[in-house]
């Protein structure tokens, strides 16, 4: 395993979790939830975008995800990473709409050039919970597409701006 992905380990880590992103925006809530992977701190790509908690978060999330990769050179990686940003924004919608209505859901990409980690923070403390969907049911299995998507997902608590990430990892093949 190369040292930037033996990295990926501290992410596991609330402390590792978040950090501010710009000191100018130190002490108000803006600042809580724009913030950075710690783990990722030196790595060469990351970009987050806020979005408000509604259903028009979720095409302007992949739609973001695109661009950023493109510019990024990193597009072949595109095809999943927008599909596990869909999953993820479509889950932090209701639940962050239900524990706190003007709060947004932050997003963050990040990459070292052979990985692309996705995080999606929303305000909810609850954890994200796969569900067994019926045959014929239209919901309930974008938690199962990103564990089939991803090299591995998982979440934490976010304890010093409320709330939780949910994060996915995809490998360059």
């Amino acid at each position: 395993m190369n040292a930037s992905r033996a990295n990926v380990a501290d992410f596991t880590r609330p402390d590792q979790l978040l950090r501010p992103v710009a000191d100018g925006l130190a002490g108000s809530r803006a600042a809580d939830v724009a913030r950075v992977a710690l783990f990722a701190a030196g790595w060469p790509h990351r970009a987050f975008l806020g979005l408000a908690a509604l259903p028009s978060a979720v095409p302007r999330a992949r739609q973001h995800t695109r661009q950023v990769l493109w510019e990024w050179g990193l597009a072949d990686f595109s095809e999943n990473t927008e599909l596990l940003v869909a999953e993820l924004t479509t889950n932090a919608v209701p639940v962050s709409r239900a524990a706190a209505q003007d709060e947004p859901i932050g997003l963050w990409l990040v990459s070292d050039r052979m990985q692309v980690i996705v995080m999606v923070w929303d305000a909810s403390p609850l954890p994200p919970v796969p569900v067994t969907a019926d045959a014929d049911s239209e919901n309930g299995r974008g938690l199962l597409l990103v564990e089939a998507v991803s090299e591995r997902w998982d979440w934490a608590l976010t304890p010093d701006i409320g709330g939780k990430v949910v994060w996915a990892q995809t490998l360059r093949e």
